[in-house]
């Protein structure tokens, strides 16, 4: 029986048309004719769509990292971070002195004080210059007798520059001591604080400050060199008796002033300086009535 012919589909030929969908136009060259415009605008809105929702998953992401990082709250802070903070402090800042911290504390307080008497021909003049310092805000001030003896007028001027006159309130001559009450107070006194020298020890770090020859008010450091010391002044008719003996420099001027620990408080009265010649000026040896006779000379409890 004679089999039929096959023959092998012709490359011209396009596939077999698909019941109800238009015939598709075959180009005589044998290439597919271009994809329609409506299957091009499907694939875009694919590709635009799963832009979006990787845009969505990323912004989730990063919303929930945020609430994750506020749900825990702030890192503890660790000794090391302190450690290292107080490090980079100490590296990068100049930290002022313990000296020029203690008289930052103490300057409030002091008082330039001013003497005046009249000479022969009847005119006021300045007798001497000294120091005091404020022991209680009410104008209440400690300085040395011989600044105000035989003054006929004090002038106080306060470390903000306001002035007032003064009155001798009560004096110790045994200690050189002197209690003046200011007449007007600045609208913002500062008293110093006052500290007993029980504890103290021979090499402990002091400042004096004061007006040496009127000029301040100036600080000078130095340390305590002893106790039990005594001292007559040139002019003097007594030794003073028990004072601290320093060598932070003082000259005339300083007298009556503060003489301060490091933490900025009064542990005595600058009284006199030794010099074995007549030129008195500072040669390393200066005396300091003991806080806590200078406080009895003012009437205020014992330490």
């Amino acid at each position: 029986m004679r089999k039929p012919a096959l023959y092998s589909p012709s490359a011209r030929s396009g596939p077999a048309p698909v019941p109800g969908e238009p015939a598709v136009a075959v180009p005589a060259d044998g290439m597919a004719a271009p994809a329609p415009v409506r299957g091009r605008w499907r694939r875009w809105l694919t590709d635009v769509r799963g832009l979006w929702v990787a845009l969505l998953l990323l912004a989730a992401l990063l919303a929930a990292s945020v609430w994750w990082q506020r749900a825990q709250g702030p890192r503890a802070l660790t000794q090391k971070d302190i450690d290292a903070a107080v490090l980079r402090t100490l590296t990068t800042q100049n930290l002022p002195s313990a000296a020029a911290r203690a008289a930052a504390k103490i300057r409030p307080a002091v008082v330039r004080v001013e003497s005046f008497a009249n000479n022969r021909k009847g005119e006021e003049v300045e007798q001497s210059v000294g120091t005091g310092v404020v022991i209680v805000d009410t104008g209440l001030i400690l300085t040395n007798l011989h600044v105000v003896q035989s003054a006929e007028r004090l002038r106080l001027v306060f470390a903000d520059g306001s002035e007032s006159g003064a009155t001798v309130t009560t004096v110790q001559p045994q200690n050189d001591l002197a209690v003046l009450q200011a007449h007007t107070l600045p609208d913002d006194l500062h008293a110093a604080t006052l500290r007993g020298t029980g504890d103290l020890l021979p090499g402990d770090q002091v400042v004096a400050v004061g007006y040496p020859f009127g000029i301040g008010p100036s600080t000078s450091a130095g340390v305590i060199s002893g106790f039990g010391r005594s001292f007559r002044a040139p002019e003097g008719q007594q030794d003073i008796e028990n004072l601290i003996q320093f060598d932070a420099a003082a000259n005339p001027g300083n007298s009556g002033g503060p003489l301060v620990t490091m933490d900025g408080e009064v542990v005595g009265i600058v009284t006199g300086i030794l010099n074995p010649t007549s030129h008195r000026t500072f040669v390393g040896i200066g005396f300091a009535v003991p806080i806590e006779s200078a406080a009895a000379a003012a009437g205020l409890p014992p330490f």
